[in-house]
């Protein structure tokens, strides 16, 4: 194909039943997009929401290579409408790449537009600042800091703990940057806590939920790096259970509370249901037993794959299947010299794990792969992975829940093009547009 846009709208073509604001989603997702200087924010002084890098770096560059979009952040997300494919409202979670043929830049009346190949293909929105994000705690820290929200203002997103236990090249999982983001933000002197102080997350939480008139915010996320011994005295179902059971106490019944850790042993999640927990999140990463393996060695050494798997079932058991969401990176498959050399076979190894979950009545969902330069994988494989896997899998997604009757899982907002919030993925895009039964 001679252009991006050939490519984009061939696989429209091909694909009818995807819906076409996630061939361009999943497409900025996995190749990232630049910014002209007009479309920056003014950080947390401006009027716009900025990219508050909650946990992993999701850019195509370390922060020196970014040039002024380190200076000036982008926005957290972008909305993207119209344009002459008629888009529907469509959230994108920014991940930057100033070498994307996507590029997002302001018209000679200011109108912000998004280009491919030179062609303004839609305008674009950005989030507009929240008010909570104009107050500070006591200790002078931003709530960007402490408690930042994404997905449009649906998801306050808790990295209560920056870094991770799997460290160095034996133990770390091949495609997370996790540790590099929280160094290169150290380096370049950003305010980046390591371990969020509870007292610290209920303060953040007060000032959201006082500005929060709209309650726009539904949803919380308690998440970090696994923990294979302890962090303050803690086991890795206490550190991040006492942050729910305080939140539940401080605001009963104000946030959808979820948790994404470890697939722990059944009566290590049972303390997370205790402490007040409605939806875990034991992700699976990676089917293929080999790439698990070779991707995720800290969890094959420490837990192993099958018995990873095992846990995830038992998990249902103590918060009903519907409420247990292992999240998948979805392009690892794909990535050289050891994932699948055809989309042919990594739609099939893709859906194999897919249809084990959901026979269970476990629903999956996934994050699309963003080759961060800093991982192992994202240096071997800087374009990801094809964008028709992508757009394969979100039919094969939709065609194996039909096949089991299952509906959009709890906890992400409204399914459907034109509704979904869902950012880092078109997943919620491309499933019908009808309410989810919120837990």
């Amino acid at each position: 194909m001679g252009s991006r846009t050939a490519l984009v709208e061939d696989l429209m073509e091909r694909f009818p039943h995807v819906p076409r604001e996630a061939v361009f989603k999943e497409d900025l997702l996995r190749g990232g997009v630049a910014f002209d200087p007009s479309a920056l924010s003014d950080n947390e002084q401006g009027e716009v929401k900025p990219k508050s890098y909650f946990i992993f770096s999701f850019d195509h560059g370390t922060l020196p290579e970014l040039g002024e979009a380190a200076l000036r952040r982008p926005p957290e997300e972008i909305i993207l409408t119209g344009g002459p494919y008629d888009l529907r409202r469509t959230v994108v979670s920014v991940r930057v790449n100033p070498a994307s043929p996507y590029r997002v830049a302001a018209d000679e009346d200011g109108m912000l537009g998004l280009y491919l190949d030179g062609k303004r293909i839609s305008d674009v929105g950005v989030p507009p600042m929240p008010e909570y994000y104009r107050h500070t705690l006591a200790n002078g820290k931003s709530v960007m800091e402490v408690a930042p929200t994404i997905q449009w203002g649906y998801l306050i997103y808790l990295t209560v703990f920056r870094v991770c236990q799997y460290f160095g090249a034996k133990e770390e999982c091949q495609y997370c940057d996790i540790n590099h983001n929280w160094r290169q933000h150290k380096a370049a002197g950003r305010p980046y806590t390591g371990v969020k102080d509870v007292e610290e997350v209920l303060e953040a939480l007060e000032i959201i939920d006082r500005y929060d008139t709209a309650k726009a915010s539904t949803a919380y996320t308690l998440t970090g790096g696994a923990i294979t011994k302890t962090v303050a005295g803690r086991d890795e179902a206490d550190f991040y259970g006492q942050y729910a059971k305080a939140i539940e106490e401080r605001f009963p019944g104000r946030w959808i509370g979820k948790v994404v850790a470890q697939a722990l042993p059944k009566d290590d999640v049972q303390r997370f249901k205790d402490y007040g927990v409605q939806i875990y999140h034991p992700n699976y990463e990676v089917w293929d037993r080999r790439l698990f393996e070779l991707y995720c060695p800290g969890k094959e050494r420490y837990v192993g794959r099958d018995e990873w798997h095992r846990r995830i079932l038992d998990s249902a058991d103590v918060f009903g299947a519907r409420n247990v969401i292992p999240n998948f990176v979805a392009g690892v498959e794909m990535a050289e010299p050891f994932g699948f050399t055809s989309v042919d076979e990594a739609i099939a190894s893709t859906t194999e794990g897919l249809r084990f979950f959901m026979s269970h009545g476990i629903t999956p969902r996934f994050t699309t792969w963003c080759p961060e330069p800093t991982t192992p994988l994202g240096k071997a494989n800087p374009q990801g992975a094809p964008l028709e896997y992508h757009i394969r899998l979100l039919e094969a997604y939709r065609a194996t829940m039909d096949d089991f009757g299952l509906s959009s899982p709890p906890g992400y907002g409204p399914p459907g093009p034109g509704r979904a919030v869902f950012s880092v993925s078109s997943f919620m895009d491309s499933l019908p547009a009808q309410e989810p039964a919120e837990v």
